[in-house]
């Protein structure tokens, strides 16, 4: 019999459910149906020829949700008869007649009362009252894809709890997501709340947060951080901004050898420790051999005594019904010291989700956000912010430098032999060198490293304990963002002096300074701030110009002279975030333009009120006035209103284009032929109609840079020489760009040599299998993705005046954590020399060869194609090289004593110890 579907419409839309909302949405006619009549009605249209497909669109719904509900009315209905039969048999009635009386065989009714059965009902409602709480406390929750990896639970049980919150009222919503390293964008299923739009959460993506509970039995019972150690307010000290706190503001003293307030193995450590039953710490956490008696912990802070030391320190998070929320108290994702009971060992929690057998007992109450160690990843490049306030001819030295290593690695990646290696390269480099032209990044100087600073009490103001540098070497220090030259201190390291050498001896990320020195680096704090450290002795001259600071700021207290009023709006992070932008913009702009130092100082000054006029409630439009911004801005930037007015400031400034999919290769193919240059199709931006009815076009976020071929259109007044400068840089990167595309598109590829797949079979079939397992890695490198950009977003909100270079290195290891958390990436195919000289001989056919390339490790495929010799240490070397650190030497001293550089010098030390 053939069914017509469209005859059933009539039928189905009778039955269809046009509200899906309440505990049973599926009604008929605005009735209610029982899980009964919904399972009867499905098996009756699947009767009578009807698709599942037809049956879902019937339905009001898709397929995966048609089998949800399948899947919970079943549950539903077995529930019921799990229940009747459970009560009859509480009332003794034999399993023969509980089955005479539900009307099922007696071995159903056994299988009914097999405790077993129950509980997968109950794991399925408690896993479903799990969202339902962290949807209410976080608003908008990540249910995508692969989610149910990390909580503990099975597929079948999480897409059911999905379905079922949504049964009793919960929205389900597809948003847009930034893939971190690709610039692209991935879609992210989300849960939120009862009546919330679409729109609502594409405009708060940024708060859509992950299921931190982790379930250690299927789904029973869940968990997210072990309960922190609470430390006794009694064992804190608290010196407040009266007695100096102020000058050591975010520093948390920390008394050496008592165990429930150790750091680990580490010496200093961004840190939130609880304490008493609502409050935490937050700061840099380090030891200190002279604290009061009976005191464990002395926090600092630039807050006035009270008279209750716990007005000092932040309220714990707590959730919409005022409890303690457990899963996240402090806001940030932490780590925590455990001991396992099991085996003895301890250990570091990883981030977000336990690595436990159950039997882990948290047993310092250092919860660690950064420890030593995460800030030891040298900048490889000079941010424009930096550059552009220096010399011109400093800029377009380095600048120079970048392109120059561009076009080298060009000209020797054109040089390879196999086709498709050649191609993933050149592409991966034209994206490459597209990102340089946009971002303006310049080759890092000599030596430049990111540092977390830490106060050194007795350190003279104008040293520096820095360990990777050599003794007496003249430095500067640049914190971001920085307003120009007289923001930038130069001193002299001092590996020798004797209390931070005591405190931080041959620190591989942190420097010691006199507090006074950071008051001069824009207001930074103690807390967790970082600086750029960059050696600045030169043969002939110095290298980044300082000036004197600038004598308007002295004594200048942004919070005594602008404090909240009775009644006063108090800005919000995204007001924040916008004027801290704008300001910043005219900074950029005033100081290309040539500002007096006067000028600058009002500038300053009003940026110091907007960075704490969210934290400490600061009257921020009082200061826009007292110092004169309308008039600044008019000034230097054409008007009172007017935004960014150079190149500099104008390149990243954010807008929204059309989001155009590339050319179709049957019109001609994503890169024009004549030209390299990327071509997308005018006619490909998809329409979505929004909550008014209006049809809009789907927009994607770029900067103005990005979308211009010539920087030059970017420059709105006579151009000062820095603005030519990175004009031109850019431009010659766009057009080197294109020559690389060019070159990408008219390579040929790959022939298959039949002969050679014979002799290589063997090669060829482990590529094979290789690839097979390499895909699987896909949907965790997803998942990876979202995981990563949540660490983000919780570290920048831990320390949200962390600057572009130290956030880019924050996003590299969150998304290595991410990986290392999902499995993502561990399956990547590591070809071996056999497999590669299979592939240098034509065994593998292009499409094959292309898959394997795009799974493999690609730094492993670039020193096959283009082998170079590395400067490597002997093993007597290394041998030498332990004996002088364990002397006392620093890293610095080893690494000039053997002309190697740091990298280096730990990296022969760590595999020696391996």
């Amino acid at each position: 019999m053939i069914i017509d579907e469209d005859e059933y419409k009539d039928y189905l839309a009778h039955y269809g459910i046009l509200r899906k909302s309440g505990r049973y949405a599926w009604g008929s006619g605005g009735e209610e149906i029982h899980y009964t009549e919904f399972l009867s009605t499905v098996d009756s249209l699947k009767k009578q020829g009807l698709s599942e497909t037809a049956i879902a669109a019937g339905l009001g719904m898709n397929t995966s949700e048609l089998r949800a509900r399948k899947s919970i009315a079943k549950n539903e209905q077995k529930q019921a008869r799990i229940d009747q039969a459970w009560g009859l048999k509480d009332k003794g009635v034999s399993t023969s007649e509980i089955g005479r009386i539900m009307g099922i065989p007696e071995s159903t009714v056994r299988t009914l009362l097999v405790p077993g059965e129950k509980d997968k009902l109950d794991r399925l409602q408690s896993v479903t009252n799990m969202l339902k709480k962290e949807v209410d406390q976080k608003k908008y929750l990540d249910v995508g894809d692969n989610t149910w990896l990390h909580q503990g639970v099975s597929e079948t049980t999480w897409r059911n709890a999905v379905a079922l919150a949504r049964e009793e009222g919960y929205t389900k919503h597809y948003v847009r997501v930034l893939q971190l390293g690709t610039g692209k964008e991935t879609t992210v299923k989300v849960l939120a709340g009862p009546g919330v739009k679409t729109s609502e959460v594409r405009k708060n993506q940024d708060l859509i947060r992950q299921v931190q509970n982790f379930s250690d039995d299927g789904g029973r019972s869940f968990f997210g951080l072990l309960p922190p150690l609470k430390i006794d307010p009694k064992r804190v000290d608290v010196v407040y901004k009266e007695q100096g706190g102020d000058k050591l503001d975010g520093v948390i003293y920390v008394r050496q050898g008592v165990k429930d307030v150790s750091l680990g193995d580490a010496r200093y450590a961004q840190v939130r420790i609880a304490v008493g039953d609502g409050h935490y710490m937050k700061g840099m956490a380090m030891y200190k051999e002279d604290l009061p008696k009976g005191v464990d912990l002395q926090f600092n802070t630039n807050k006035s005594d009270t008279g209750n030391k716990l007005d000092a320190l932040k309220p714990v998070k707590r959730t919409g019904e005022g409890d303690v929320d457990d899963a996240n108290p402090f806001g940030s994702i932490v780590r925590q010291i455990v001991a396992r009971e099991s085996d003895g060992q301890q250990y570091l929690t990883g981030y977000g989700k336990n690595m436990t057998d159950g039997t882990e007992k948290v047993i310092s109450a250092m919860n660690i956000v950064h420890e030593e160690g995460n800030w030891s990843n040298w900048s490889d490049t000079l941010s424009k912010q930096v550059l552009s306030k220096q010399s011109t001819k400093l800029a377009k030295t380095q600048l120079d430098m970048t392109y120059e290593s561009k076009e080298a690695e060009f000209k020797e990646i054109a040089k390879l032999t196999n086709p498709a290696v050649r191609k993933l390269l050149l592409e991966k480099l034209a994206d490459d060198v597209d990102s340089s032209a946009v971002h303006l990044k310049a080759a890092a100087l000599k030596g430049q490293g990111t540092h977390v600073i830490l106060p050194i009490g007795s350190m003279p103001p104008s040293q520096v304990y820095a360990p990777n540098y050599l003794d007496g070497t003249k430095v500067v220090l640049i914190r971001f963002p920085h307003g120009g030259t007289f923001e930038i201190p130069e001193l002299t390291v001092n590996n020798k002096q004797p209390e931070a050498k005591r405190l931080l001896k041959d620190a591989r990320d942190a420097i010691g300074i006199h507090h006074s020195v950071a008051e001069r680096l824009s207001g930074a704090d103690f807390d967790g701030d970082t600086v750029l450290v960059i050696p600045n002795d030169g043969p002939v001259s110095k290298r980044i110009d300082t000036t004197r600071a600038l004598e308007d700021l002295q004594g200048f207290d942004p919070r005594s002279s602008y404090r909240r009023y009775e009644g006063m709006k108090v800005m919000t992070a995204r007001e924040k975030g916008l004027e801290m932008g704008l300001v910043s913009n005219l900074i950029t702009d005033m100081t290309l333009r040539g500002a007096s130092r006067s000028e600058l100082a009002r500038a300053i000054k009003h940026s110091m009120v907007v960075i704490d006029a969210e934290k400490h409630e600061l009257n921020y439009k009082q200061s826009a006035i007292d110092n004169g911004i309308p008039a600044l801005k008019a000034k230097y930037q054409g008007g009172p209103n007017a935004g960014a007015s150079t190149l500099i400031s104008l390149s990243n400034q954010q807008l929204r284009v059309p989001d155009l999919k590339p050319r179709r290769a049957q019109d001609g193919g994503p890169i024009d032929k004549a030209t390299g240059k990327r071509v997308f199709d005018p006619a490909s931006a998809e329409t979505f109609v929004d909550s008014k009815g209006k049809q809009n076009v789907r927009m994607r976020k770029s900067v103005r840079l990005a979308e211009t071929d010539d920087a030059f259109t970017l420059i709105k007044n006579t151009p000062t020489q820095i603005e030519k400068v990175y004009a031109e840089h850019s431009n010659k990167l766009k057009n080197l760009a294109n020559e690389i595309r060019l070159e990408q598109i008219n390579t040929p590829n790959v022939v298959r040599s039949p002969s050679a797949a014979k002799v290589y079979n063997k090669e060829v079939d482990s590529l094979t299998a290789k690839l097979r397992i390499a895909e699987r890695n896909a949907p965790l490198e997803r998942q990876a993705q979202i995981f990563a950009n949540a660490i983000v977003r919780m570290r920048q909100a831990a320390n949200p005046d962390m600057d572009k270079e130290t956030l880019k290195k924050v996003k590299t290891q969150a998304l290595n954590q991410a990986r290392t958390r999902t499995g993502a990436g561990k399956d990547k195919i590591v070809i071996t020399p056999d497999e590669w000289n299979a592939i240098q001989q034509g065994a593998v056919s292009n499409t094959k060869l292309n898959e394997i390339l795009r799974q493999s490790d690609i730094d492993v495929v670039r020193q096959f194609a283009t082998p170079v010799n590395k400067k490597i240490m002997t093993s007597n070397k290394v041998v030498r090289a332990k004996q002088m650190l364990a002397s006392g030497y620093t890293r610095a001293e080893v690494a000039a004593k053997f002309g190697i550089s740091l990298t280096t010098l730990d990296t022969a030390v760590n595999e020696s110890e391996a």
